[in-house]
Parts: structure tokens; C-alpha cells; sequence
């Protein structure tokens, strides 16, 4: 039992160690060399691993061996974006690539990301992440030792069920309606009539082959590459909420880098978003098709059948609008401009 215990503890120390610098021979000259775990839970053919593989490529050759990046799809490690952020906030890994939303139970600032029909386009979305209002919010996160790097793309969400087409709030009154774990989000689809409550995303496929809820809401590219086709027959293509990522490290982890590689690591993550994003919009319309050859049945709403979402919706503003920051709202909006 002695000896058990011992090995154990042996076992507890080294993944404590893991991804702490530690001398090697296989860098120039005899320098420290650096492992990053990425823990994430899309699947591998889906364009944040793709573009993430792109990623470790870059950083394992240009840093000469000094940076050696494990990756970990599919949730291997973690079963919630909730979870990696924790991992990563308390150093158990060095980095995550969430969905955005997760991050408002960290900051509620994020919280602005998530209003619904807040963006009309991509670049309108781009133009607000990649400028002042976005980098002040991944500025704030180093409050909770998390790195902000970039933001990427999961793209605009819709709604899909087993019911049928969804045309109007009234076609999801009711129903049992799985959320993101944001209340933003939640209560956005309570305003709508639904009987909305957050689960975790690793286990959605289960509890939608279980029954225990009845529609959904995602992006074209997890529909397909998490094959919620087999579980879901009728999307409604709705776009309620453009859906960012963000690839997020440990504060910590960052700043015992050195200044070389910490320049690495910011040119690495900017050469990622142009090509992640560049594969969101393409495997988009990709996947869509392939989901109409499954069987899924598709429908696009009118601006009328759009416009009574916008409406139903306008009840999440007058609540979140004073906690989330007027001005944060204003500049989110003036992005559309």
C-alpha cells in the first residue's frame, strides 16, 4: 500500500509538472523547452482543430524545438468549455479554444457577445473582435490569470428540433430547449416561450437521443461534425447569435515565456484566426449541404418571420443591457455601421 501511495504521488507531481519549462537538449543551445496542451471539444475535421493543427506546426518548427504543442480534441480531456477555461484559469493545461459565451461566468462583460441579432454579418462581427470593444475584454481576462490570444469563429447559430420547422417563437413554445451555460442565453430562449436550461456540450448527443431535450441551437459545422443530424430532423436557419471562439492561455504560462517565443505565440495566434476563420465560412456551406443529404430538413425564415425572434427578444435587453455596460453594448452595435 506504501509503495501504492508512493507511485501515486510520484504520478500526482509529474502532470502538476507537465507543462512547466524544463531543460533539454533538443533546443538551440541548451534552452528551456516548453509543452502546450490544448484541450478543446470539437472534432478533428472541424476548422479550430484543422486550423489548431496549422497552429502547432508553426510553433514546434520556428521555435527550433523549444515549444512542443499537444493537442486534445474531440473532448478527450474536458466535457464543458466551463471546465478547459477552469483548467487552463488554474494551469492544469496551458490552453483552450472555447466557444465565447462560457467566458461571460468569468467576466460578465462578455455577456455583449451573446444579445441576440447583434451582428448582421460576419465582418461586422470581425470588426468588433478584432477591435477596441474585443480587446478590451480579452485585456480584463488576464484579471483571472487567462491570456486572451484571438479570437475565432463557430459562426452564426440556428435552431433545430424534432418537431418541425421553426418559423416563429411560437414553434418552440414550450419545448425542452438546451442553452449554452450563459443565463444571457437562457433567458433569451425563455423570452422566446421556451422551456430553455443549459447543458453541457459533450453529453448533448445523449440527451437529445434520450429525449431529454427537444431542440438545440448551434452552428452549421457542429451540427454536422458532431452529427446531431442523426438526433435532430428539422433546422431552422435562423442566425439569433453569431457564435466566436477564443483561443485562450494561461496568463502564468505566457509570461515565463521568453520574449522570442512570447512574439511567436502572438504571430502564431493572428496567422490562426485568418485561416480559422477562413474554414468556418467554407466548411459552412459544405457541411449544409452534406446535412441536407442526411436527411435533415432545412428551412430559411423571411426578414417578417426574423423580425417576431427580434421582437421576443427585446425583454433580454432591458435586463442585460445596465449589467453588461451601455457603452460596450453601443460600440458592439456601431460594428454594423
Amino acid at each position: 500500500m506504501k509503495k501504492y501511495l508512493i507511485l501515486l504521488l510520484m504520478a500526482v507531481m509529474m502532470m502538476a509538472a507537465c507543462g512547466r519549462p524544463s531543460s533539454s537538449s533538443g533546443g538551440e543551445g541548451g534552452d528551456e523547452t516548453y509543452t502546450i496542451r490544448i484541450a478543446h471539444l470539437v472534432p478533428e475535421e472541424q476548422s479550430s482543430h484543422v486550423a489548431a493543427e496549422t497552429f502547432k506546426e508553426k510553433l514546434e518548427k520556428e521555435s527550433n524545438g523549444r515549444i512542443k504543442v499537444e493537442l486534445y480534441p474531440n473532448g478527450q480531456l474536458y466535457g464543458s468549455d466551463r471546465e478547459a477555461i477552469e483548467a487552463v484559469q488554474l494551469g492544469n493545461i496551458e490552453m483552450t479554444i472555447p466557444a465565447v459565451a462560457p467566458l461571460a461566468s468569468f467576466n460578465e462583460k462578455f455577456m455583449v457577445f451573446d444579445l441576440p441579432f447583434l451582428f448582421n454579418n460576419n465582418e461586422a462581427a470581425y470588426k468588433a473582435l478584432d477591435g477596441e470593444l474585443g480587446q478590451e475584454l480579452m485585456k480584463d481576462l488576464e484579471e483571472n490569470n487567462i491570456k486572451g490570444l484571438v479570437f475565432g469563429e463557430n459562426g452564426f447559430r440556428h435552431m433545430s428540433n424534432n418537431k418541425g420547422p421553426i418559423e416563429s417563437p411560437e414553434d418552440i413554445e414550450g419545448q425542452k430547449f438546451r442553452t449554452l451555460e450563459n443565463p444571457l442565453h437562457t433567458d433569451t430562449f425563455k423570452a422566446f416561450g421556451a422551456n430553455a436550461s443549459p447543458f453541457a456540450f459533450g453529453e448533448l448527443y445523449t440527451a437529445l437521443q434520450q429525449g431529454t431535450y427537444d431542440a438545440m441551437e448551434c452552428p452549421v459545422s457542429l451540427y454536422y461534425t458532431n452529427k446531431f443530424y442523426e438526433v435532430q430532423d428539422y433546422l431552422s436557419m435562423t442566425g439569433h447569435v453569431y457564435a466566436a471562439t477564443a483561443l485562450l492561455m494561461n496568463n502564468d504560462f505566457y509570461n515565463e515565456l521568453p520574449e522570442d517565443l512570447q512574439k511567436l505565440v502572438t504571430e502564431a495566434s493572428e496567422e490562426y484566426r485568418e485561416e480559422q476563420r477562413g474554414l468556418a465560412q467554407k466548411q459552412d456551406v459544405e457541411f449544409l449541404e452534406k446535412l441536407k443529404e442526411s436527411g435533415m430538413e432545412v428551412n430559411e425564415l423571411t426578414d417578417e418571420q426574423r423580425d417576431k425572434f427580434r421582437d421576443a427578444a427585446s425583454s433580454v435587453y432591458d435586463k442585460y443591457v445596465d449589467r453588461i455596460g451601455q457603452d460596450l453594448v453601443d460600440k458592439a452595435l456601431e460594428a454594423n455601421n
